[in-house]
């Protein structure tokens, strides 16, 4: 089934502010298969109902076979402009186009011409942020696209499954909007996900970057899907494994970890010193993009729920706050510290159950700490609550996740 007028709203809304801005890019970033091509497709509908005649409008997919001749900017440009548009305003959509060597040269050209109106794609941040800056200087916005949140995705699925089974499925599919498309079998979903992501490995890191030790490289894919919402260490990591028989230099390790989250496969949550005001340089924390992968890397035998859950809060305050990061306060340590220009800092911590006296001790006790008197909250799977607790919010996450109207920010970061 297909669900591509309704499916993504939320982003709708972040890229609809930005349309006519003459001379301004508007790049779309995020993992492959995440949505970022249908987002074009729907955004094109929204132009078609404005009254944009389709002459105007001109979209290329460069993963599409018929553009694989389309090899070099010259070729880029002359394939826009070979297109006869009529007079006014011209909408040019290039989807994957990192596909083609010297893109930015032929993208920065056609910026140029106050008519066009341009919006990009791609699944690799490398490709798609440091050049863009060098030769665009910085006249384009991003806007990050991540796969389907609980709320949207609880709007794909048919009438019929409970929201607590809903909620369950979620953690171990993820939110590939592909899945939908495919049968009702467990098993060809999985394979699809599994499919997914050996493509992202093999032509988004390996081909693009080169990477020679492939096995190293897998082994820390299992190796951060195994641990989700645990402090990480490139040393860390290689220790490890050496241990199991696979020597690898922590240099090696932290390149290809930077490689990850330029796939945007994995994303590092920085840890903050709340009281020294600093980005702390050791002990991140990583968080796969989409559950899915870690089910079909990691199984369902060593399910971590605390771990998922805690994934599934991090993508979501990416969407509704501008920065979100790990705290430290003395010795305590806070699941997430969240920021926007306008409402300053929200505190978050997860998990699955208060009802144990000890773990909601260990949840209050950093939140009580401070001395700030930012929002604090707490998210967890509870169905009866204590609302507050010395002015510290108590809230169902599943509830919490499905508040869209909670939401804050665009989900767009703009570079003027």
């Amino acid at each position: 089934m297909t669900h591509r007028l309704t499916e993504r709203p939320y982003y709708e809304a972040a890229l609809r502010p930005w349309r006519d801005t003459a001379g301004l890019v508007k790049v779309i970033v995020g993992v492959r298969r995440c949505g970022k091509s249908t987002l074009l497709d729907l955004y094109r509908d929204d132009l078609l109902q404005d009254g944009v005649g389709e002459a105007s409008v001109l979209s290329l997919n460069f993963e599409s076979l018929e553009l694989a001749d389309t090899n070099s900017p010259q070729a880029l440009g002359a394939l826009v402009t070979a297109h006869q548009f009529p007079s006014g305003k011209r909408y040019i959509f290039l989807d994957e186009v990192q596909l083609v060597p010297g893109w930015q040269q032929a993208v920065n050209s056609l910026r140029l011409d106050e008519r066009n109106d341009i919006y990009v794609t791609g699944s690799n941040a490398r490709l798609l942020d440091s050049q863009l800056a060098t030769l665009l200087s910085g006249r384009y916005v991003t806007i990050e696209v991540f796969p389907l949140s609980f709320a949207e995705y609880v709007n794909f699925v048919p009438a019929g499954p409970s929201l607590a089974t809903l909620f369950n499925d979620y953690l171990r599919r993820g939110g590939l909007p592909g899945q939908f498309d495919l049968p009702d079998d467990q098993r060809v979903q999985t394979q699809y996900i599994d499919a997914v992501l050996n493509t992202i490995i093999t032509k988004d890191i390996i081909a693009q970057r080169e990477v020679r030790d492939v096995d190293a490289l897998l082994k820390i894919v299992r190796y951060l899907s195994a641990n989700v919402g645990r402090q990480v260490t490139a040393k860390g990591v290689a220790d490890y494994l050496t241990s199991s028989g696979r020597r690898v230099t922590p240099d090696t390790v932290d390149n290809y970890l930077g490689l990850l989250e330029d796939a945007y496969l994995f994303y590092r949550a920085k840890r903050e010193d709340l009281r020294g005001k600093a980005t702390m340089k050791t002990n991140d924390k990583f968080y796969t993009v989409d559950l899915g992968f870690r089910t079909v890397t990691q199984g369902l035998g060593s399910w971590d729920l605390g771990a998922a859950l805690e994934n599934v809060v991090y993508f979501e305050l990416r969407r509704r706050f501008h920065k979100v990061s790990v705290g430290k306060y003395g010795a305590e340590e806070i699941d997430f510290v969240c920021f926007t220009p306008n409402d300053g800092l929200a505190y978050f911590q997860v998990t699955a159950s208060m009802l144990d006296p000890t773990t909601a001790e260990r949840e209050l006790g950093p939140l009580q700490a401070l001395t700030d008197s930012y929002p604090k909250t707490i998210l967890t799977l509870d169905e009866v609550l204590t609302p507050d607790v010395d002015g510290i919010k108590v809230v169902n996450l599943v509830e919490w996740l499905l508040a869209r109207s909670h939401t804050q920010g665009t989900g767009a970061q703009g570079r003027t």
